[in-house]
């Protein structure tokens, strides 16, 4: 469908894709009517798809619709519209023109600390903003970060993809086979099964700092069973990058969430170190040999991950 005339509700014309994900494409579009463009999130069933995952993979999509609707803060994509063609909803959404962090991080090497604090206030920001409305995301990870060039626009960091998200006053979705969040960026009560909370996302949060910054995963493995025991049970790769950035790392991953450092005093510490005179070495570069690992193991169309098996009957949106 490259260079595809397509147009859905009559109104939005698919110009070119621009990227892929686990269940979609996301496209260049034209709105006619208001001649701009847009990005347009298409939900694509993989061959074998069951009935009753392809059924919970639409509603997860509303889902996403409704909730990113509820916010409205700079860090979070816009929803524009919702459309249903070929029985799928389609979104259509603010165009941002960026990379995400992962690609940032395995092209460019890992960020300074108080280039990633900067990046950290601002997802903070989203998610504070997703929780007081009752929302959590449940999948923040680098690459659903997009990072903004100064020389294109105005360095905004945006957190995209509330398509795991969940809601208050949402019914449970619950499903065999599914992989609700990424390995290596899953916290720990997640992984036990338990329901997330707030503290659930600022685990993740302090992942995705982690990986900005020192250029590699806090907690990696062969595959996505070894490395969800490495979040419940193992300790995270040594700092080295981190510098003044270790303590609200280390705090925010802590294994309990009890324990876990709060919202309030992440943003307090990140403060200190966004705008302060750097007093640290470069950091160590990413080799181009070892990128940052993908925040997903593939999987055969239509097959269960090693992740998905272990959280089979444990894990409800």
């Amino acid at each position: 469908m490259e260079g595809t005339e397509r147009v859905l509700g009559h109104r939005y014309r698919l110009i070119s894709r621009l990227g892929s994900g686990a269940t979609g494409l996301v496209w260049r579009a034209e709105d006619l009517l208001l001649r701009r463009e847009v990005a347009v999130k298409e939900i694509v069933l993989s061959p074998g798809t069951r009935q009753e995952e392809a059924e919970v993979l639409i509603e997860r999509t509303r889902r996403e619709a409704r909730a990113a609707a509820r916010l409205h803060h700079p860090s979070v994509i816009s929803i524009y519209d919702v459309l249903d063609e070929d029985g799928r909803p389609w979104l259509v959404m603010e165009l941002v023109e960026a990379r995400t962090l992962a690609e940032v991080v395995t092209t460019d090497g890992p960020l300074t600390p108080a280039r990633t604090a900067q990046v950290g206030l601002a997802l903070l920001g989203a998610l504070e903003a997703a929780h007081d409305r009752g929302i959590v995301h449940r999948d923040v990870k680098p690459g659903n970060v997009l990072l903004c060039s100064p020389e294109r626009g105005d360095g905004r960091v945006v957190l995209s993809d509330f398509g795991i998200a969940t809601a208050e006053g949402d019914p449970a979705l619950t499903s065999t086979g599914l992989l609700l969040g990424s390995p290596a960026y899953l916290a720990p009560e997640r992984a036990r099964g338990q329901v997330p909370g707030p503290a659930s996302d600022l685990w993740s949060l302090g992942a995705t700092m982690f990986t900005a910054v020192e250029g590699t995963l806090p907690y990696g493995g062969r595959d996505a069973l070894e490395t969800v025991t490495a979040v419940v049970t193992g300790a995270h790769t040594p700092f080295v990058n981190a510098g003044p950035l270790v303590r609200v790392l280390a705090g925010l991953l802590e294994k309990d969430p009890v324990l876990r450092t709060s919202a309030a005093d992440t943003r307090a510490l990140l403060m200190r170190v966004a705008w302060a005179p750097s007093r640290t070495v470069a950091p160590r570069p990413v080799a181009p040999a070892a990128p940052v690992p993908a925040d997903r193991v593939p999987t055969a169309p239509g097959q269960p991950d090693a992740t998905a098996t272990l959280l089979r009957d444990q894990v409800s949106a």
